[in-house]
Protein backbone atom coordinates (compact mmCIF):
# COMPACT_ATOMS: atom_id res chain seq x y z
CA UNK A 1 0.00 0.00 0.00
CA UNK A 2 2.94 2.29 1.03
CA UNK A 3 4.85 1.30 -2.46
CA UNK A 4 1.50 2.30 -4.52
CA UNK A 5 1.05 5.50 -2.38
CA UNK A 6 4.44 6.63 -3.10
CA UNK A 7 4.54 5.13 -6.36
CA UNK A 8 1.10 7.55 -7.40
CA UNK A 9 2.87 10.78 -5.51
CA UNK A 10 5.72 10.59 -7.47
CA UNK A 11 4.24 9.96 -10.88
CA UNK A 12 2.05 13.23 -10.01
CA UNK A 13 5.17 15.46 -9.31
CA UNK A 14 7.46 14.19 -12.53
CA UNK A 15 3.99 14.66 -14.45
CA UNK A 16 4.15 18.78 -12.95
CA UNK A 17 8.02 18.76 -14.14
CA UNK A 18 7.27 17.78 -16.98
CA UNK A 19 4.45 20.04 -17.88
CA UNK A 20 5.89 23.34 -16.28
CA UNK A 21 9.52 21.98 -19.32
CA UNK A 22 6.81 22.03 -22.08
CA UNK A 23 6.72 24.51 -25.07
CA UNK A 24 6.02 28.32 -24.79
CA UNK A 25 4.52 30.35 -27.60
CA UNK A 26 4.19 34.09 -27.94
CA UNK A 27 0.83 34.95 -29.54
CA UNK A 28 0.41 38.60 -30.82
CA UNK A 29 -3.23 39.05 -31.94
CA UNK A 30 -4.81 42.22 -34.17
CA UNK A 31 -4.58 44.90 -31.79
CA UNK A 32 -1.05 43.86 -30.70
CA UNK A 33 -1.76 42.13 -27.43
CA UNK A 34 0.88 39.58 -26.79
CA UNK A 35 -0.06 36.68 -25.01
CA UNK A 36 1.41 33.63 -23.76
CA UNK A 37 0.36 29.87 -24.17
CA UNK A 38 1.63 26.61 -24.17
CA UNK A 39 -0.13 25.79 -27.63
CA UNK A 40 0.47 27.76 -31.14
CA UNK A 41 -2.15 26.62 -33.13
CA UNK A 42 -2.92 29.94 -33.20
CA UNK A 43 -2.25 32.79 -35.90
CA UNK A 44 0.80 34.89 -35.30
CA UNK A 45 2.06 32.68 -32.67
CA UNK A 46 6.05 32.35 -32.39
CA UNK A 47 7.80 29.57 -30.22
CA UNK A 48 10.23 31.13 -27.81
CA UNK A 49 13.48 29.63 -26.87
CA UNK A 50 13.81 29.47 -22.59
CA UNK A 51 16.93 28.26 -21.00
CA UNK A 52 16.81 25.37 -18.77
CA UNK A 53 15.82 24.87 -15.22
CA UNK A 54 18.67 24.85 -13.50
CA UNK A 55 17.84 23.34 -9.48
CA UNK A 56 19.67 23.61 -6.76
CA UNK A 57 19.99 21.91 -3.67
CA UNK A 58 18.78 23.23 -0.48
CA UNK A 59 22.20 23.72 2.02
CA UNK A 60 22.16 20.65 4.53
CA UNK A 61 22.36 22.19 8.22
CA UNK A 62 24.46 20.61 11.28
CA UNK A 63 22.25 19.61 14.10
CA UNK A 64 22.23 21.91 16.98
CA UNK A 65 24.74 21.52 19.88
CA UNK A 66 22.71 19.51 22.50
CA UNK A 67 25.02 21.49 25.44
CA UNK A 68 23.34 24.53 24.05
CA UNK A 69 19.54 23.10 24.61
CA UNK A 70 20.06 21.61 27.88
CA UNK A 71 21.20 25.28 29.44
CA UNK A 72 18.38 27.05 27.94
CA UNK A 73 15.91 24.59 30.40
CA UNK A 74 18.01 25.69 33.80
CA UNK A 75 17.45 28.70 35.23
CA UNK A 76 20.80 31.44 35.76
CA UNK A 77 22.90 31.21 38.56
CA UNK A 78 21.32 35.20 39.01
CA UNK A 79 18.09 33.44 39.51
CA UNK A 80 16.39 34.99 42.97
CA UNK A 81 15.57 31.41 44.86
CA UNK A 82 13.13 31.07 47.74
CA UNK A 83 14.22 29.56 50.70
CA UNK A 84 11.62 26.54 51.61
CA UNK A 85 9.61 27.76 54.40
CA UNK A 86 8.72 30.75 52.67
CA UNK A 87 7.70 28.56 49.35
CA UNK A 88 5.80 26.14 51.65
CA UNK A 89 3.87 29.34 53.18
CA UNK A 90 3.13 30.81 49.56
CA UNK A 91 1.67 27.39 48.68
CA UNK A 92 -0.48 27.37 51.82
CA UNK A 93 -1.52 30.39 51.16
CA UNK A 94 -2.30 29.64 47.84
CA UNK A 95 -4.54 26.31 48.80
CA UNK A 96 -6.27 28.88 51.47
CA UNK A 97 -7.52 31.24 48.65
CA UNK A 98 -8.43 28.60 46.16
CA UNK A 99 -10.72 26.89 48.60
CA UNK A 100 -12.03 29.96 49.59
CA UNK A 101 -12.80 31.09 45.93
CA UNK A 102 -14.04 26.77 45.55
CA UNK A 103 -16.93 27.16 48.76
CA UNK A 104 -17.88 30.99 47.28
CA UNK A 105 -18.53 28.93 43.88
CA UNK A 106 -20.14 26.32 44.88
CA UNK A 107 -22.30 28.70 47.05
CA UNK A 108 -23.47 30.65 44.01
CA UNK A 109 -23.95 26.89 41.80
CA UNK A 110 -26.48 26.17 44.72
CA UNK A 111 -27.98 29.58 44.32
CA UNK A 112 -28.20 28.81 40.65
CA UNK A 113 -29.68 26.02 40.61
CA UNK A 114 -32.42 26.68 43.37
CA UNK A 115 -33.52 29.63 41.31
CA UNK A 116 -33.34 27.31 38.02
CA UNK A 117 -35.80 25.05 39.45
CA UNK A 118 -34.96 21.92 37.60
CA UNK A 119 -35.25 24.50 34.34
CA UNK A 120 -38.59 26.08 35.11
CA UNK A 121 -37.87 29.18 37.27
CA UNK A 122 -40.79 30.99 38.90
CA UNK A 123 -41.65 33.59 35.79
CA UNK A 124 -41.55 37.44 37.38
CA UNK A 125 -44.22 40.23 36.53
CA UNK A 126 -41.88 41.92 33.48
CA UNK A 127 -41.86 38.57 31.74
CA UNK A 128 -45.53 38.78 30.14
CA UNK A 129 -43.76 37.84 26.89
CA UNK A 130 -42.93 33.98 26.72
CA UNK A 131 -39.58 34.76 24.69
CA UNK A 132 -38.21 37.16 27.86
CA UNK A 133 -38.80 34.51 29.90
CA UNK A 134 -36.96 31.45 27.81
CA UNK A 135 -34.06 34.23 27.16
CA UNK A 136 -33.66 34.38 30.73
CA UNK A 137 -33.87 30.50 31.38
CA UNK A 138 -31.23 30.05 28.93
CA UNK A 139 -29.09 32.72 30.11
CA UNK A 140 -29.53 30.99 33.70
CA UNK A 141 -28.29 27.37 32.16
CA UNK A 142 -25.52 29.33 30.37
CA UNK A 143 -24.63 31.04 34.07
CA UNK A 144 -24.93 27.53 35.81
CA UNK A 145 -22.78 25.38 33.26
CA UNK A 146 -19.93 28.08 33.62
CA UNK A 147 -19.98 27.95 37.66
CA UNK A 148 -20.04 24.19 37.34
CA UNK A 149 -17.02 24.29 34.97
CA UNK A 150 -15.14 27.01 37.36
CA UNK A 151 -15.85 24.36 40.27
CA UNK A 152 -14.02 21.83 38.43
CA UNK A 153 -11.14 23.98 37.44
CA UNK A 154 -10.84 24.81 40.80
CA UNK A 155 -11.13 20.93 42.42
CA UNK A 156 -8.95 20.62 39.35
CA UNK A 157 -6.01 23.25 40.91
CA UNK A 158 -6.48 21.91 44.39
CA UNK A 159 -5.59 18.68 43.53
CA UNK A 160 -2.68 19.63 41.79
CA UNK A 161 -0.88 21.65 44.46
CA UNK A 162 1.87 19.27 46.63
Amino acid sequence: MKRLLIGLISTIAFHGLALAQTEVFLCVDENGKKEYKNTGTTKGCKKVELPGITMVPAPVLPPAPKKAQAKSASSPADFPKVDEGTQKSRDADRKQILSDELKTEEQKLAELKKEFNNGEPERRGDERNYAKYLERTAMMKDNIARTEKNVEALRREIANLK
